[in-house]
């Protein structure tokens, strides 16, 4: 399946193309960003009338964004798909984290999507509360990920090397 010229660190290398880690790194940090944004409006800039709670512009706007964001970076995470998980699992390379990273996504989907269609009333602070939970803890999944994967590569570099 792969050529015998190319050493084994060549073959673990399963890092994204720089235009590919640029677009979803921008469309994390937005999402991020938004749903930060979302989080301080709603529980630090709501407001009281003689008709109740006034939920400040910031909280829809965010709200919107985030929504808008979602599909780009599912598009972009689905494109991951074939080279890099597959190949990286059939590699052995990075299971762990890699399909933590799965699971978190596939969760974050699931409550976004429940929050939006599913959630009553009274479950709603729940499916919030879990989905911006997981949310926040993207960011160092990611990060996690990242290092496993640089750290894997360099052990196998270094064995290359003693070789």
């Amino acid at each position: 399946m792969h050529h015998p010229s190319l050493k084994p660190a060549t073959r673990l290398n399963f890092r994204l193309e720089r235009w590919h880690r640029r677009v979803l790194y921008l469309l994390l940090g937005l999402l991020l960003i938004s749903g930060l944004l979302w989080l301080w409006a709603h529980y630090f800039l709501t407001g009281v009338n003689d008709f109740g709670t006034i939920m400040s512009p910031l909280e829809h706007w965010s709200m919107q964004l985030h929504g808008a964001i979602v599909f780009p970076f599912s598009f972009i995470v689905g494109s991951l798909l074939l080279q890099h998980m597959r190949r990286a699992h059939k590699a052995g390379a990075n299971r762990v984290s890699g399909w933590s990273m799965v699971a978190l996504l596939s969760i974050l989907a699931l409550t976004g999507y429940g929050l939006y269609y599913l959630a009553s009333e009274e479950s709603r602070p729940w499916w919030s509360l879990i989905h911006w939970l997981l949310g926040c803890s993207l960011p160092i999944l990611i990060c996690l990920h990242i290092l496993l994967g640089r750290r894997t590569v360099a052990f196998a570099k270094q064995a290359t090397n003693h070789d």
